[in-house]
């Protein structure tokens, strides 16, 4: 009997990362769990692995090089990596941003997805039908007032992703880019406003129905899934109610 392929979700304890790593599990993957909170990717391992797929858990910060370079060790050839490990931090204006907050949405968003991409692109090489998913953002396509840091972080990440696959065309490996506009997750937007749950909600008030975890990891198995000689390129999805980053249905 043939070993399940293997598929690495970076940022896999909460939100898509663990919600791609459900579905992607129940698709036939040996799914390889990293993120710094392992008692976090643990538990979901385990929940995988009671509901009879295949789950491993590995504590990994992306913007430690030499960390992302041990982890790359284990694997001699691999056929999917999501690199979902990133986030967002405040909402002030270019004029008030604090650089550190910039400097660390860089470092996770655009370095370690280098990091990671770079450490594994050889085993990726050497399945012979790899696929990189990089989960960028519309924010990585388009701007919008009190979004600075988090904009330009999405773009050098949707950058990546382009040249990467202008880069390494005609090679056994896809570059999929996902770019999900409106996501409630229980930590996206409070990690962002640093834990004031007020302004979190406030972000999806009167939404009716933004994209689930779930939505976003459904559609990322779907691309992984489809035929090897299908790429998708850049996928853009949106919750029905919202038409660009600034142009958002409300009730109410």
């Amino acid at each position: 009997m043939a070993a399940s392929p293997i598929a690495v979700i970076t940022g896999a304890s909460s939100g898509i990362g663990a919600a791609t790593a459900r579905q992607l599990a129940a698709s036939g993957y040996r799914v390889v769990l990293t993120a710094r909170r392992k008692d976090r990717i643990e538990a979901l391992a385990a929940e995988i692995t009671e509901a009879g797929h295949q789950a491993t858990a590995y504590a990994l910060d992306v913007t430690d090089r030499a960390a992302v370079d041990e982890f790359a060790t284990a694997f001699r050839s691999l056929a999917v990596l999501v690199n979902n490990a990133g986030g967002a931090l405040g909402a002030d204006p270019v004029a008030t941003g604090d650089p550190q907050d910039w400097r660390q949405m860089y470092e996770t968003n655009v370095i370690g997805t280098l990091h990671v991409t770079q450490a594994l692109l050889p085993a990726l090489t050497a399945s012979g039908d790899g696929t990189v998913v990089i989960l960028s953002s519309t924010a990585g396509l388009s701007t919008y007032e009190g979004g600075g840091g988090y904009v330009a972080a999405k773009h050098g990440e949707h950058v990546l992703a382009e040249t990467l696959r202008l880069e390494i065309v005609g090679t056994p490996v896809r570059v999929i880019e996902i770019a999900p506009g409106m996501v409630k997750t229980e930590e996206f937007a409070t990690t962002r406003f640093r834990g004031d749950t007020e302004k979190a909600a406030k972000v999806y008030a009167g939404v009716e129905a933004p994209l689930t975890a779930e939505d976003v990891a459904d559609t990322i198995n779907w691309a992984v899934t489809r035929p090897s000689h299908v790429n998708i390129d850049l996928l853009v999805v949106r919750p029905r109610a919202q038409a660009s980053n600034s142009k958002v249905h409300r009730t109410g």
